[in-house]
């Protein structure tokens, strides 16, 4: 049952870890084009343009 003093707040940190990654990235638009890149391999004009 000692095991648990530790076990609970590693969980809990890990919990808030993954919370933290997962709001960082909403933020810095992960999420907002999502079929944009799928698209993009299959245009194949995009590959024709110069640089």
């Amino acid at each position: 049952m000692n095991v648990l003093i530790y076990l609970i707040p590693a969980a809990l940190g890990m919990g808030a870890l993954g919370l933290f990654a997962f709001l960082w990235s909403m933020k810095s638009g992960q999420y907002q084009d999502l079929d944009g890149a799928a698209e993009r391999i299959l245009d194949e004009e995009a590959d024709e343009k110069p640089l």
